[in-house]
């Protein structure tokens, strides 16, 4: 029998909890000393990674508007050391230049620690009913496609590609026309024919030095088979929402098919899971805490994602046996801050580490070498 391999962990932090019946801690939430707070805390417990939220297009939650998750990143990679920084860049609008340079600055700063988690957000609301319609997995497959090409050309950049032919040749398509007579006069500036969700031309897309990474992490949240095929094309870290172990060891397999599919059998491709956690140490106490929450937000709350409420032990067998579906490890969502992250670091992680699942100390000083991920080769290098 093969023995099974430590547990990664990460934590996915929401301003006050992934529960929208959680309370506003005292104080300002967005200022320095929560975030930092909860991002040593996750350090202390020594987990991989940390993932940041973008905000979304309304406020959701008794904390109303979150801040910004790149921003939020970058102030913490001056108060941690050795854990991974992912703040999400949602992909639909974003330029390659802009996101190449901000992830590339951020893998500096922190000395490679840097991921970029990339989000796919649908223009308008999808319908759960209609979601496998024709109607909708159409334009969705077009904005997977449209994300692809995205981390494509993003990952040329990080290696130094500075050629805008062949930058374009990455993705047909995708950038808007060039300007044909770009010495002439401003005021004689034709349109250029391009659509809103084009790419600018790219003029100087010199970044700063290479990463320390070479390529920074991309991590993914996948729910269905286009993400997963998505993921299992771009990504390092595909996460995904399973409510049973079977349901899990079945999203694996076909997320290793997808990534065979696309040339990367050899490659090493994390699958996550992810849970929203609520736990205490009382038996029965985190049942308790959910019923509570739910009576504060006015309703029960449901997640993509299965909701988890017990002991550290209970949680701990829960992880090891979804495991064996093949699972590398698992982004966990605190349902109340700073309550179930410090449950996570302080009492799990323990439960884990007695039963040999989990590391004593970090192994790398990068995120790539936590997660056993070889840097990539720059072109041209010997």
């Amino acid at each position: 029998m093969t023995e099974a391999q430590p547990l990664h962990l990460a934590v996915a932090l929401d301003t006050v909890g992934w529960h929208p019946g959680a309370d506003a801690p005292d104080g300002n939430l967005y200022g320095a000393e929560h975030w930092t707070a909860l991002i040593q805390e996750a350090e202390r417990g020594l987990l991989d990674f940390v993932t940041l939220e973008d905000p979304p297009k309304r406020p959701t939650g008794k904390a109303g508007h979150r801040p910004d998750a790149l921003l939020i990143a970058a102030l913490a990679a001056s108060h941690t050391e050795r854990i991974g920084l992912i703040p999400t860049v949602v992909v639909d609008h974003a330029q390659p230049t802009n996101v190449a340079r901000a992830i590339a600055t951020l893998d500096h700063l922190s000395a490679g620690r840097a991921g970029w988690r990339t989000q796919v957000t649908p223009a308008r609301p999808i319908v759960i009913a209609d979601i496998f319609t024709p109607e909708v997995q159409r334009p969705m497959a077009e904005l997977f496609e449209g994300a692809a090409d995205l981390v494509r050309v993003v990952r040329a950049l990080w290696d130094g590609v500075d050629d805008e032919k062949a930058l374009r040749d990455l993705a047909p398509g995708r950038f808007a026309p060039a300007d044909p007579d770009p010495h002439g006069s401003f005021t004689d500036i034709e349109p250029l024919g391009g659509t809103a969700g084009d790419w600018l031309t790219i003029d100087s897309p010199a970044l700063a030095p290479r990463a320390p990474q070479g390529h920074p992490l991309i991590f993914t949240l996948a729910h269905i088979t286009l993400p997963y095929r998505y993921g299992a094309r771009s990504a390092d870290v595909v996460s995904v929402t399973p409510h049973s172990v079977e349901e899990a060891r079945a999203t694996v397999e076909e997320i290793r098919a997808h990534q065979a599919e696309a040339g990367r059998a050899e490659q090493k491709v994390h699958v996550f899971a992810d849970f929203v956690v609520l736990l205490d140490s009382d038996p029965g106490r985190a049942a308790e805490r959910r019923a509570r929450l739910d009576e504060a937000n006015g309703a029960e709350y449901t997640s993509d994602a299965e909701i988890v409420a017990g002991t550290p032990a209970e949680v701990a067998d829960l992880l090891l046996e979804w495991q064996a579906a093949g699972l590398s490890g698992y982004r966990l969502r605190p349902a109340e801050l700073p309550h179930d992250l410090n449950a996570v670091t302080r009492e799990l992680v323990p439960e884990l580490q007695a039963r040999g699942a989990f590391r004593t100390a970090y192994e790398a000083d990068t995120l790539r070498g936590l997660l056993g991920l070889p840097e990539p080769v720059a072109p041209g290098a010997v």
